[in-house]
């Protein structure tokens, strides 16, 4: 049998006994309707077509829509006409692991599950000679501070590979620290906010009473802009139909912006706080919370999701799993419907939730 094979070895050629492995076909991401950032959209793309800029950073306050733009070119950099081979999306976040991240890049590229548990030198090495050869476009979400890209395994984009580097950050040193040509991503201006605002509030609450659209450009003007307060806070006065209603939030929105507590790096958190205070019972605040103890950016299988408040006594109404799912169902729809949670993907084929980063 020995000289059979011999025999055989010695007629072929046997160089090369299996392909690289094909890169993973790229999920098109669902996104937010691009609300004023059609512009960026255009502006960030000339730049990509740039031969001399590799490195591009978008930067903004959080809830500006970095994250939404982000996720826009990916859908972009996806579709068969695109002349990038490989796609790869990455959160990065405050404390990233960087042996997950190049998990995250190897499932981009299709390397086998099983190479995940290769230590972090050998990925970087996999990941750095699978893309040297190919034209890649690396898209790194939530930058808290300068990362090493080729600590991942990622090459330095050049004018002679063509490939690009982005990532999203709220800190503007993040940008000059990565060598990136910068973008500032802007708050919505006051016209296309209020358009905007009322998108989210709806018609119901604004015709219920003449005086109340006045009052709603007062609490669009709380907003200040940022299209995740805007989300917020108009789907949390979307059920006000009274004069009274929406006094008290103007009210207790200026007793926010004067609360310097509520008021960090920016950030609008007393809007954030506004929508949580305005969800309609203990029970699904108590169930919000709970999302807490997930770590940041994660996806949350929502069938695990809903056990776990059972077991908690959350939703003690109900003796069985089964008669709480009816419950929970409608918790997690009014959720996300507050734009307090947002759509997770999916895990394994099991529907997942997550928080956003800001909140």
């Amino acid at each position: 049998m020995l000289q059979e094979i011999s025999d055989h070895k010695s007629k072929g050629t046997f160089g090369k006994v299996v392909e690289d492995p094909s890169a993973a076909s790229v999920v098109v991401r669902p996104v937010e309707r691009l609300v004023g950032l059609e512009s960026t959209i255009q502006e960030v793309l000339s730049w990509i077509e740039d031969k001399d800029v590799g490195i591009i950073g978008l930067c903004g306050m959080g809830g500006v829509g970095k994250t939404t733009l982000l996720t826009k070119l990916k859908n972009i950099f996806s579709t068969p006409q695109s002349d990038f081979k490989v796609v790869i999306w990455a959160v990065v976040a405050s404390y990233y692991d960087v042996g997950k991240i190049q998990d995250r890049i190897g499932e981009n590229i299709g390397f086998p599950r099983s190479w995940e548990n290769k230590s972090v030198e050998q990925k970087a090495r996999d990941i750095y000679g699978f893309l040297s050869t190919k034209r890649f476009v690396v898209l790194l979400d939530d930058l808290w501070e300068k990362v090493d890209f080729k600590e991942f395994g990622i090459p330095e984009p050049s004018q002679e590979n063509g490939s690009k580097l982005i990532f999203t950050t709220r800190r503007l040193q993040v940008c000059y620290l990565m060598g990136a040509k910068k973008f500032h991503v802007p708050c919505l201006d006051q016209l296309t906010a209020w358009e905007f605002f009322q998108d989210k509030v709806g018609d119901e609450a604004l015709n219920s009473h003449p005086d109340i659209p006045n009052l709603a450009k007062q609490v669009a003007e709380r907003c200040r802009g940022l299209p995740l307060a805007l989300i917020t806070v108009g789907r949390a006065m979307a059920c006000k139909t009274t004069l009274g209603e929406w006094n008290y939030a103007i009210e207790t929105l200026k007793r926010h912006d004067e609360d310097e507590l509520l008021l960090m790096e920016g950030e609008v958190f007393s809007l954030l706080k506004f929508s949580y205070d305005n969800l309609p019972n203990a029970t699904m605040k108590c169930c919000f919370l709970y999302c807490c103890l997930y770590p940041e950016d994660y996806s949350i299988p929502k069938k695990r999701l809903v056990e776990y408040w059972f077991c908690e006594g959350l939703l003690n109404e109900y003796d069985r799993v089964s008669d709480a799912q009816m419950q929970s169902n409608d918790i997690i729809s009014s959720l996300l419907n507050a734009c307090l949670l947002e759509n997770g993907g999916e895990i394994h084929g099991e529907e997942c939730v997550k928080m956003h980063d800001v909140i």
